[in-house]
């Protein structure tokens, strides 16, 4: 992944993302780790999107769907905890 921003919405707009997240137990430092640092990468079954994988740092293993602004820039979706792959 290359890009240099990531668009967060404002902490306390309930449909915003950092909100979303919030509502799976994630916080912004989660998906940025994971954003960092994917195990893997690939495309959202359900919406189509790119979503990458891996361990946020408690070690819960995470999808974190985005969508591509621009090719410097990106805004996180949802992000969730999900089954290991080799589960």
């Amino acid at each position: 992944m290359n890009y240099s921003s990531i668009l967060w919405d404002d902490d306390d707009d309930p449909e915003g993302n950092v909100q979303h997240i919030a509502e799976h137990g994630l916080d912004i430092d989660d998906v940025e780790w994971v954003l960092s640092a994917p195990l893997s990468e690939g495309t959202s079954k359900s919406t189509g999107r790119p979503a990458v994988w891996g361990f946020a740092p408690d070690g819960t293993y995470i999808i974190v769907i985005y969508e591509e602004i621009d090719e410097d820039t990106i805004r996180v979706i949802t992000a969730y905890e999900v089954p290991e792959p080799w589960e």
